[in-house]
């Protein structure tokens, strides 16, 4: 019984795939072809980053309140950050319909359970 075995190493492998993608893409379509796959790379780190990063706002804990507030405008910054919404580049009235809509939309969700 004939045992053939290839013991071959990880930069063996490389150098073996490098030669097959010269031989199959040709000299002239190996640039173009490694500028596409690090385009390809690169949409999927920044895709990674967006899901991770979005993942991070959601499981971000709500500001607890440590004593009483101040000014109308800390309450509404309070109750909007406690169910997610940015308070940056708001005015108070913005403020008061983002979070009576995002309620509105919890209070629907719940009753067509």
């Amino acid at each position: 019984m004939l045992d053939y075995s290839l013991n071959v190493g990880g930069s063996e492998w490389m150098i073996i795939i490098f030669v097959a993608l010269v031989l199959i893409l040709g000299t002239g379509k190996l640039p173009g072809a490694a500028r596409k796959m690090g385009q390809a790379v690169s949409e999927y780190n920044k895709a990674k980053n967006e899901i991770q990063n979005h993942m991070k706002e959601i499981t971000e804990e709500p500001p607890k309140i440590s004593g009483p507030v101040e000014t109308e405008r800390e309450k509404l910054e309070t109750i909007a950050k406690s169910i997610g919404i940015k308070t940056d580049d708001k005015t108070d009235d913005d403020l008061r319909e983002s979070i009576s809509t995002k309620i509105g939309q919890k209070k629907l969700e719940e009753s067509e359970k």
